[in-house]
């Protein structure tokens, strides 16, 4: 069974990479055949698999936080808040390079609460219409979008699926992100990263202009949508510290606040564009997730993830630098070509346990694997959804973006900000 079961997590590994717009496909196929051949229990009925599969493996709460949170992310982007706020940030700016600068970093902000994809598509439009006021080519500031969305997603809890999970394997609550047993969490690494990618692009952009530059404020639709998204953060961070954790009410917090703003959306513009937004959402994401819940605990049910982690302990040894950069590094370079949420899913107990193995906190590794594989989608045209919506907007605008061009600004940016994020870890996690 052991070998069915890795046979099967390959080959639908290999099916993601090489039809990522068929992953849903894919995970859920793979758990159908886990189910049937019975790979989380020889002595089980399949009534009974099906049971655990729903209500063991699958995580509802996540499943919830993740749909919800995407519908306030649509209805906040509509609300045209975030453009008001870069039209108001471009004005106040000294010269073109903060400017830029600034409205990257805002990006990042925003993803760090926001879908990466919705965020790069509601920020693209004054990216564009900024390079063409200047003459500059929008290449380096429509990847530099992508990156600093990706980036921040991994600050918190709601900013992307992969700190959802790591947020419900390790029980930590939306306040755990940004302080943990008193230290600074992994909300500080990602913004020692994020500082450092906006010096980056700053050495860049610094030298295209001196002047200030003069835009028309965008005209805000509603406040609305962006009072949902302030009562999702403060009701996840007072539900965190009250239940510890992920829970229930956490993720009917953010459902029933999705569920609102679609009523609101509804009484204002009508159902048939309520249709199309509902439709719109990344349904297909959720999907994958229910497979690949299923996948990961048939996976581990047969005892293959503490194969690896004990294959990977003989590698490391007692070196725990070793054991640090090897998990970084190695995270860094899959992500940038295979979807990190399956991978994340099936190494968060690896490192978990090539921690404890070592006597050391589990968040030193955990934390390792979290940033390595979040900004490791960075790497490439097709690491991350943001990265593949940035080439396509590109190409729309007539500017071809080929691999070796994304390369030339990805490598140093994906380098330089994960060795910061990963410094901050070891030092502020290594004790």
């Amino acid at each position: 069974m052991k070998w069915i079961v890795l046979v099967l997590a390959v080959i639908m590994y290999a099916l993601i990479v090489i039809f990522p717009h068929k992953k849903s496909w894919a995970s859920v196929g793979a758990a159908i055949l886990m189910i049937l051949l019975r790979a989380l229990g020889h002595e089980e009925t399949f009534g009974t698999l099906l049971h655990e599969a729903g209500t063991e493996l699958i995580n509802w709460d996540v499943l919830m936080i993740f749909v919800g949170s995407l519908v306030i992310a649509e209805l906040f982007i509509y609300s045209r808040v975030p453009a008001a706020i870069a039209d108001r940030i471009v004005l106040t700016s000294p010269n073109v390079g903060i400017a830029i600068v600034a409205i990257l970093i805002m990006t990042g902000l925003i993803s760090a609460f926001v879908e990466n994809v919705a965020t790069v598509l509601v920020m693209a439009p004054i990216a564009l219409a900024l390079c063409n006021k200047l003459k500059l080519d929008p290449l380096y500031f429509m990847v530099g979008l992508a990156v600093m969305a990706n980036l921040q997603g991994t600050a918190t809890l709601v900013g992307d699926p992969p700190s959802m999970i790591f947020a419900d394997f390790t029980g930590y609550g939306f306040n755990d992100f940004f302080v943990l047993h008193g230290r600074p969490s992994i909300f500080f690494a990602i913004q020692i990263g994020m500082l450092t990618g906006a010096l980056f692009f700053y050495a860049y952009f610094a030298r295209k202009g001196s002047g200030k530059v003069k835009v028309e404020v965008e005209k805000t639709l509603s406040f609305i949508p962006t009072i949902l998204l302030i009562l999702m953060i403060f009701g996840l961070a007072v539900l965190s510290f009250v239940f510890g954790g992920i829970s229930l009410w956490s993720g009917l917090l953010v459902i029933l606040l999705g569920i609102g703003g679609l009523f609101w959306y509804n009484r204002r513009e009508g159902r048939e564009k309520s249709m199309e937004l509902v439709k719109g959402l990344d349904w297909d994401t959720a999907l994958f997730l229910l497979g690949i819940f299923v996948v990961v605990g048939a996976v581990a049910e047969v005892g293959l993830l503490h194969d690896f982690s004990r294959f990977l302990s003989r590698i490391v040894g007692q070196n725990v630098f070793l054991g640090f950069v090897l998990i970084v590094a190695v995270s860094t370079l899959i992500s940038g070509f295979v979807d990190n949420v399956p991978y994340i899913i099936v190494m968060l107990p690896v490192a978990a346990e090539m921690a404890g193995d070592l006597g050391l906190r589990q968040e030193l590794y955990m934390f390792a694997l979290l940033v390595g594989s979040c900004l490791g989608g960075n790497l490439t045209p097709f690491g991350a959804s943001a990265n593949i919506v940035s080439v396509g907007i590109l190409k729309k605008q007539g500017r071809e973006c080929s691999f070796a061009q994304w390369l030339k600004i990805s490598l140093p940016f994906t380098f330089l900000t994960t060795l910061a994020s990963s410094a901050f870890i070891w030092f502020v996690w290594y004790s």
